[in-house]
């Protein structure tokens, strides 16, 4: 997707805005990335710096973006829902998060196991190989990249688009939580239950899908808690 020259009986900054509310939610411009520079949008755009700083200020406003003085800008969320769950999951107890998640993942890999296709088993196949080579080559970025890519696959494999919307933006709240249980050295037992879940979406076993997915989520939640007390 690449941006367009705004037409000139909409406010430009709406229409900039709108295209950037595009392009992330599309995944064009990922969560966590860093947008292209003021200069070369407003040259893209054809447009002044300041309609493009009044539409990046609203974004910033709405949530999606965050400015960080003297680095740059990068994507927040995708969407404002995303945002909602951002500020939910930061203002509540994040073990009602760790709930809904299990609740998501569980329903997520039984419809996978139902309904996979072969396009999508060799997607969840190639980002669990991608985690473990990541895991051995002591790459910890990359490895909670492929883990989150993992599980989203899998939701995905369901084949029901709001179930893997809600994952997802779910996902983006709890994300830098997620993280602190994802170290390859915290639980042997992680490493084997993704193998199983893989295993139990190929054979088409749903009730055993969702049983693993659930102990997944319950193991992470464990690891959480516990390094909780350890920092305390």
């Amino acid at each position: 997707m690449h941006l367009e020259r705004p037409v000139r009986n909409v406010p430009l900054a709406r229409q900039v805005a709108d295209q950037i509310r595009q392009l992330i939610s599309s995944g064009s411009w990922p969560v966590g990335g860093k947008i292209p520079g003021e200069n070369e949008l407003s040259v893209e755009l054809g447009i002044s710096r300041n309609s493009l700083r009044e539409a990046l200020r609203a974004l910033v406003h709405a949530g999606l973006l965050e400015a960080r003085p003297g680095d740059g800008t990068y994507v927040r969320a995708a969407s404002e829902l995303g945002v909602t769950l951002h500020r939910r999951v930061g203002a509540g107890d994040l073990e009602e998060a760790f709930e809904v998640r299990s609740m998501l993942e569980q329903r997520g890999a039984g419809l996978a196991a139902e309904r996979a296709t072969d396009a999508q088993l060799a997607a969840i196949r190639t980002a669990l190989r991608q985690r473990d080579a990541a895991r051995d080559s002591g790459d910890e970025a990359a490895y909670v990249a492929e883990d989150l890519a993992f599980h989203e696959a899998v939701v995905q494999a369901g084949g029901n688009s709001l179930l893997a919307e809600l994952y997802a933006h779910l996902q983006d709240a709890v994300r830098t939580n997620i993280t602190q249980t994802l170290a390859w050295d915290a639980s042997a037992r992680i490493e084997s239950l993704h193998h199983d879940l893989l295993a139990a979406i190929e054979q088409h076993q749903p009730r055993h899908a969702e049983t693993v997915a659930a102990a997944l989520v319950e193991e992470s939640r464990m690891i959480h808690h516990q390094r909780l007390k350890e920092e305390a």
